[in-house]
């Protein structure tokens, strides 16, 4: 593996990474009432645009960490909008 894809993977997987403790808390208190609707959803459709990108130019390491990271924010995102539902089916 040439230095460039290489430091493309450790970039990707530590960019990753920082995405699995908010999943996870999220998952299991689920108390997403410090999250933003708004940032998750632009956020997970960033990175759609980037997993379209990865695809065109061919970039393994961007296709794998946005193919991640997309799981990543679009569970919590699902869990956000299912939170907000449930408050207002609640008030």
């Amino acid at each position: 593996m040439d230095f460039d894809n290489l430091l493309g993977f450790i970039a990707a997987t530590i960019t990753t990474a920082a995405f699995i403790p908010q999943t996870y808390r999220s998952i299991t208190t689920r108390d997403l009432s410090g999250i933003s609707l708004g940032m998750y959803a632009t956020f997970t459709f960033g990175i759609i645009l980037w997993i379209i990108y990865g695809v065109l130019i061919g970039s393994g390491p961007i296709l794998v960490a946005n193919i991640i990271t997309f799981v990543l924010s679009a569970t919590i995102l699902y869990l956000k909008i299912q939170h907000l539902m449930a408050h207002r089916q609640g008030d």
